[in-house]
């Protein structure tokens, strides 16, 4: 599956495993939060070996603070965002790196064009779009901004780059 990774389309080595499925014993595996709760210590094991890294995959409606203990564990974190008008991922994501979470911070679900800016400025680095959308037209909505008149997780506001000087 390609996604878009640090502004760069890229083929992505992550899999997502169901509730319902098996593990697989190597790979980089993303669970769902539900499933870590229930197979920690198992998955855990699986990825202390070194072999193997961790992501887990987070509800919009998660309260990020029950995550906050487990966050060194996890190599890469997966925000859901089930439909486009619901940015409560968004607070997930700026709370998490507010956290100090450093591994990979992904949007996944209904992830479209019009919200990579903002999405980016919240925290997250990777996304994976829509799969009825095309994902190089989803590329082109980080050049579409320069600079935001607020600052953010990625600070590029206005005030930021100019000195303001009163007369």
């Amino acid at each position: 599956m390609r996604i878009i990774r640090n502004r760069k389309i890229v083929e992505d080595g992550w899999i997502h495993v169901a509730d319902d499925a098996e593990v697989p014993a190597d790979g980089d595996v993303i669970v769902s939060w539900k499933r870590w709760r229930e197979s920690r210590e198992a998955l855990l094991a699986r990825s202390g070996s070194g072999s193997a890294r961790l992501g887990v995959r987070l509800p919009n409606t998660l309260d990020p603070h029950e995550v906050q203990a487990d966050l060194p564990h996890f190599a890469l974190i997966a925000v859901e965002f089930p439909k486009y008008r619901d940015g409560r991922g968004l607070s997930i994501a700026r709370m998490v790196r507010r956290e100090g979470f450093r591994g990979e911070l992904r949007a996944v679900g209904n992830v479209l064009r019009d919200q990579l800016f903002y999405m980016e400025r919240c925290g997250f680095d990777a996304f994976e779009v829509d799969k009825s959308k095309s994902i190089e037209n989803a590329l082109e909505a980080f050049s579409e901004l320069s600079v935001t008149y607020q600052d953010a997780i990625q600070p590029r506001s206005v005030p930021r780059q100019h000195r303001w000087r009163r007369s």
